[in-house]
């Protein structure tokens, strides 16, 4: 377990370069019952996820090199390292697969990183990435399986409950496990926290069943955020001791969520950012009388014209 110590540290290191996202309560919006939910919009981040958080904790505890930094990702684990290497006057290398979206390369772009799209899936250039640092130099940054990140996602955690009061529950999405490392580690018994994962992007609940990580087969529509093929290391051992639940939905239940989203908050997500949300609207998890949830929406990068 990262020390909630660590996680407060990290705040306070990265403030003046993070937002500090809204929360909104919704009370039967999603839902067919009254249980109040707590909405934190980390989707309204810079570059439109929590990344951020994680990327700017690595590059002020660490020394970067004049080989600058490298990163593998899905796209917007890769746009949060553009842009802070950007803000604190670095150079960026950044490896995503081909499922990668074109709204997340744009934003790496944008960012003024050097952007190589190559390999099928995040795994494939993950490897690219170690072989250039290897080449290289270059301080790579993980998009989940370090320290320094999971303690940087776990801030999200701590302005959440500041801001709603306390809450019973935490639906969050999961990928490599970073995030929800993170807010284990900053809510230890605060809260339940649970995960939710599309059914055919789903190594932490696979993970959990095995009782270790291994790689699994990739198949979804969130699978360009979600899409890990194997849990991190010291995200297993952290959702292995103090995870609630892991519960999976449909790519069906995503996309609904997505434009119940729109048409109810008009606010834009992208599958990943919905997937916790679906497992309310999808019936996956449904919550005991008066029990307060909470629900993060923690991605907006969708490609224009989705709805």
């Amino acid at each position: 377990m990262i020390s909630r110590s660590a996680i407060e540290e990290a705040h306070a290191r990265i403030a003046p370069y993070i937002r500090r996202t809204p929360v909104m309560d919704s009370n039967g919006d999603f839902c067919d019952h009254d249980t109040p939910v707590s909405l934190k919009l980390e989707l309204f981040q810079h570059t439109g996820s929590f990344k951020p958080r994680g990327a700017f904790n690595n590059l002020l505890t660490r020394a970067v090199p004049k080989a600058g930094i490298a990163a593998a990702s899905g796209g917007n684990h890769g746009a949060a390292v553009a842009y802070a290497a950007a803000r604190l006057g670095h150079k960026a290398k950044i490896f995503v697969p081909e499922i990668s979206s074109l709204a997340k390369q744009a934003k790496i772009r944008e960012a003024g990183a050097d952007l190589v799209v190559e390999g099928a899936h995040y795994a494939d250039a993950l490897a690219l990435c170690n072989a250039y640092q290897q080449q290289t130099g270059a301080m790579t940054i993980h998009a989940y399986d370090a320290e320094e990140t999971i303690a940087g996602q776990g801030t999200v955690a701590l302005e959440w409950l500041q801001q709603s009061g306390p809450l019973d529950t935490l639906l969050v999405a999961a990928g490599g496990g970073g995030l929800i490392a993170g807010i284990l580690s900053a809510c230890q018994d605060v809260c339940r926290v649970i995960s939710v994962e599309p059914d055919g992007a789903c190594c932490l609940a696979q993970a959990l069943q095995a009782g270790r990580p291994f790689n699994v087969e990739i198949s979804s529509i969130a699978a360009d955020s979600l899409g890990a093929q194997s849990l991190g290391k010291l995200s297993f051992e952290i959702c292995q001791k103090h995870l609630h639940r892991a519960i999976t939905v449909p790519d069906s239940a995503i996309l609904k969520t997505q434009k119940a989203i729109w048409q109810k908050l008009q606010i834009i997500t992208e599958p990943g950012g919905a997937t916790a949300l679906s497992a309310l609207v999808h019936g996956a998890y449904r919550p005991e009388p008066g029990e307060r949830i909470g629900v993060l929406l923690c991605g907006a990068n969708a490609e224009s014209g989705v709805f």
